[in-house]
């Protein structure tokens, strides 16, 4: 965010510094949602090959923690990524 924008947020009637609150927080949990939804597709479709068992066998279970762990990490990487060209928009201003 630009110094200007923060100013604009710190001049709003705390009713509104609320609503914003909320609606931030709502698109934060709204985001999360969306990430594990498409974590468990994507997860579940690469790893799991058929429905012959109530549990997942070995190599499934071993396929989707991989899965799991090289989708947050690669998550990860993106939100440093976005974080740093952000800082670097911010100092530019």
């Amino acid at each position: 965010m630009d110094k200007n924008m923060l100013a604009d947020l710190d001049s709003l009637p705390e009713a509104d510094k609320h609503r914003m609150s909320v609606m931030i927080d709502q698109l934060q949990i709204r985001d999360s949602l969306r990430m594990y939804n498409s974590l468990v597709e994507r997860c579940f479709s690469d790893c799991v090959d058929t429905f012959k068992h109530k549990s997942l066998q070995k190599q499934e279970e071993t396929c989707v923690r991989r899965c799991a762990e090289k989708f947050l990490k690669h998550s990860m990487r993106v939100g440093m990524r976005f974080a740093e060209l952000n800082q670097g928009a911010a100092t530019q201003d």
